[in-house]
């Protein structure tokens, strides 16, 4: 007696997932968008998520069981928006909504509908429709978002920054630039009131403004936003490179010493960014990498920070090669640039990429 519907567009179903079997779909296209964007992931959690609710023998047994189960609810909502954000920064917008669907229903079946807790995956989803062009569909996220928030007593900024961040990209779709920076600003205000100006998080919204900017021909002060951006980024690479090498150090000399073993730097390295906070990055700097690369009155100094941003990023993500590539770009850029700081900073990393060749 019960009804069985697609998992993405929630008409009728007839084919069902031959893993989970409880997953079901109208067409094998449908199935398969779902399969590449989420449920490859998550196939056997919704098996266990969607098994008919059991009986159990006492109350104090009931609540675990109901306890254990939210937990995977709350946890397959985080992999899910995380993965839905990851692959908007790499501009798959089509494959990015089944994940952003999955939390959005998880999301309003653990914490009821009208909560603060679904602004988040309605952002998502309306970041995945203006990618796609369906301005309308991501007013009506947006709305729902906008409202939820001003009807939640000391709503955290760092969800009102996400909120003006999507309005901004909706106005830049509609061609309304003068409202763009509007949101774009309060972007960057909320995101400041929180992390600081110049945290990872905040540095989207600069870089946003900056596009917008670009666009109106607005050279320079597209041109400071980037280096805003830039500078925050290879701020916070350096640190998280250098902690990484302090640490695996200790850690390598006290196994070759006490283990007779090591394992390379590579190996055991972290970028201390989840998914999509790595996915933003790499579109971040390749673009303005992109932007200062075809600059031909450029500053020597601007290529050269954004190539030695990317060549941190991509060591830390473990793409040796590209880090060597964007390492020797930064060199050649450095040339002219009077700084020998920064000069001895780019030998020591050609050297660690060096060292990790070797390793390898």
């Amino acid at each position: 007696g019960v009804k069985l519907l697609c998992e993405l567009c929630q008409i009728p179903a007839f084919i069902e997932c031959k893993s989970c079997k409880v997953t079901y779909y109208c067409s094998q296209e449908h199935q398969k968008a779902d399969w590449i964007g989420i449920h490859e992931k998550v196939c056997s959690k919704l098996a266990f998520l969607r098994q008919p609710i059991q009986f159990w023998p006492s109350k104090e047994e009931r609540d675990k069981g109901h306890k254990a189960v939210q937990a995977e609810k709350i946890e397959l909502i985080e992999m899910a928006r995380t993965l839905a954000q990851k692959m908007l920064f790499e501009g798959k917008h089509e494959e990015s909504v089944p994940a952003a669907m999955l939390s959005l229903r998880y999301a309003t079946d653990v914490y009821g509908v009208a909560t603060i807790e679904l602004v988040p995956s309605y952002l998502v989803m309306a970041e995945a429709s203006i990618g796609l062009g369906k301005l309308m569909q991501a007013e009506e996220y947006l709305a729902k978002a906008d409202w939820t928030i001003m009807k939640t007593e000391d709503c955290p900024r760092a969800i009102k920054s996400k909120l003006y961040r999507n309005l901004g990209l909706l106005y830049v779709a509609k061609g309304d630039y003068q409202e763009a920076l509007i949101n774009f600003a309060d972007d960057i205000y909320n995101a400041s009131e929180e992390f600081g100006t110049d945290d990872i998080r905040t540095a989207g919204g600069y870089f946003h403004m900056g596009n917008v900017f670009f666009r109106q021909g607005k050279r320079d002060i597209a041109d400071s936003l980037y280096r805003q951006v830039v500078n925050i980024w290879q701020d916070h690479l350096s640190n998280v490179l250098k902690m990484n090498v302090d640490t695996q150090g200790e850690q390598t000399r006290y196994k070759s010493r006490v283990l007779g073993s090591s394992k390379t730097l590579l190996e055991e390295i972290s970028s201390g960014l989840d998914e999509a906070q790595e996915a933003e990055a790499v579109q971040i700097l390749t673009a303005i990498h992109g932007i200062r690369e075809h600059q031909p009155d450029r500053p020597s100094t601007d290529l050269a920070q954004a190539c030695h941003s990317l060549a941190m990023l991509h060591f830390l993500l473990g793409h040796l090669t590209k880090a060597k590539e964007y390492g020797r770009k930064s060199i050649v850029a450095s040339d002219t640039v009077k700084d020998d700081g920064f000069s001895k900073s780019l030998v020591e990393f050609m050297k660690l990429c060096e060292k990790q060749t070797i390793a390898n």
